[in-house]
């Protein structure tokens, strides 16, 4: 029990950054997800979200509901956190991670998941995303 005590006030909270539209209610959906998953989130609501997605390497047609910043990654859209935690402890040389739209059942979304979420790898060069996950 000790052991597990010490484990648990060694792991770093992970502090992110989420930039939403102001009226979009699903994003806090999500911000309080990643809350109950160890993140300590700063919800900063913009009407410049496109331009944000895009100055940071995701494409408009890539683009999810918000985007997140944490540890020098962009996250946009309701990535499950199995995935932004896979992205966190891998740490490979892409700008981040993107699932596009607003797929049902993704995490601070209503209803079932319908089908697998695939999300995709953007990068820093502008290069085409590819496929980095599927959950």
């Amino acid at each position: 029990m000790v052991a597990g005590l010490c484990f648990a006030e060694a792991e770093e909270t992970l502090k992110a950054t989420l930039y939403k539209n102001p009226q979009c209610s699903c994003c806090e959906g999500y911000a309080d997800y990643l809350r109950k998953n160890g993140f300590e989130v700063d919800v900063k609501p913009t009407n410049d979200l496109a331009s944000i997605s895009s100055k940071a390497g995701v494409p408009a047609n890539f683009q999810g509901c918000h985007t997140m910043f944490v540890d020098g990654y962009v996250v946009d859209g309701h990535v499950p956190v199995k995935t932004v935690r896979k992205l966190l402890s891998e740490r490979p040389d892409i700008a981040g991670i993107t699932l596009p739209g607003m797929p049902m059942g993704s995490p601070g979304m209503v209803g079932e998941k319908t089908e697998p979420f695939t999300i995709y790898a953007v990068t820093k060069d502008g290069k085409a995303p590819t496929v980095y996950s599927t959950e």
